[in-house]
């Protein structure tokens, strides 16, 4: 491969990365369909395609739907709630606008876990990737008129907020501040004016570390955020870039221990906590990174 191809490649890779952990919601998965891909494009006629970047969506949107149909996909087994990865800026630093940056975190991520494989791979390439239904239809090996229609439906089951809209980062930073002080005093009452009434809490242990085993909802929030300080006791908190906003990574002697971020409703108020616990999903992480 010549240093031009290369280079297509390479100008490529952010967004083909970027499409790949939408889709699959893990770092590593996206990596292996990226890595696939680069086979693919080494290995082809490069002479006989003429619109690059769209060949290389093509075989990247394919091989994430195959590894969404893979017996590895299956989360049956999984214990506990499942939540995406989460990642650090090094990976979401090429969606630097908005509906990008709000199309990585953890709530509309999870909105995805609600679409079809090929619903999702359309509503991303469509409405987040900007990309026309011929090169969807080509990738997905479908009709343009289905593929409106998989759009569509993925409309239905999307909320348009979370995805238009991302709470200003300033204002995440004193909330998670503000969060921390009041898990770290032990004060219900600081942590009340922060809740939403409707407040839910997900944490992900994977089974191998111990976490919630089911989604928390309203005073069950309080009651477990009222034993944290305990459990998070002589944690460095770090807040930082992570999947599309900002939250927290805390550590125990440089290793990270589990991540924290939050959704919020119309009235600035948090009214989803994502926590991260499962080790294979944090291993990545930087917990002395400073964004």
């Amino acid at each position: 491969m010549d240093k031009a191809d290369l280079d297509v490649f390479e100008t490529a890779r952010p967004s083909l990365l970027g499409l790949a952990y939408r889709i699959l919601g893990s770092r590593a998965d996206a990596e292996d369909a990226v890595q696939d891909c680069f086979l693919k494009w080494s290995a082809a006629d490069r002479n006989t395609i003429a619109k690059p970047a769209a060949w290389l969506s093509t075989i990247c949107t394919r091989r994430c739907l195959d590894v969404l149909r893979g017996p590895n996909r299956a989360r049956v087994d999984y214990v506990g709630p499942w939540l995406p990865e989460p990642i650090q800026m090094a990976v979401a630093a090429p969606d630097a606008d908005g509906d990008l940056a709000a199309s990585l975190t953890t709530a509309f991520l999870l909105m995805l876990e609600r679409l079809t494989p090929k619903e999702r791979a359309a509503y991303l390439l469509h409405e987040i990737f900007d990309q026309p239904y011929e090169e969807i239809a080509d990738a997905l090996e479908m009709t343009e008129p289905a593929c409106r229609q998989l759009v569509a439906r993925a409309k239905t089951h999307i909320d348009q907020r979370k995805v238009r809209q991302v709470t200003p980062a300033p204002v995440q930073d004193r909330l998670l501040s503000a969060f921390q002080s009041a898990i770290s005093s032990g004060d219900a009452s600081q942590l009340s004016t922060l809740l939403s009434a409707d407040i839910r809490l997900t944490a992900d242990g994977g089974g191998k570390v111990s976490a919630a085993a089911r989604v928390l909802q309203g005073h069950e929030v309080m009651l477990f955020l009222k034993h944290a300080h305990r459990w998070w006791e002589g944690y460095t908190w770090n807040i930082t870039h992570m999947s599309g906003g900002r939250g927290a990574i805390l550590s125990k002697d440089g290793q990270p221990m589990l991540t924290l971020s939050f959704d919020c409703d119309e009235t600035g108020r948090i009214d989803e906590i994502f926590i991260m616990r499962n080790p294979d999903k944090l291993a990545h992480l930087d917990p002395v990174a400073i964004h």
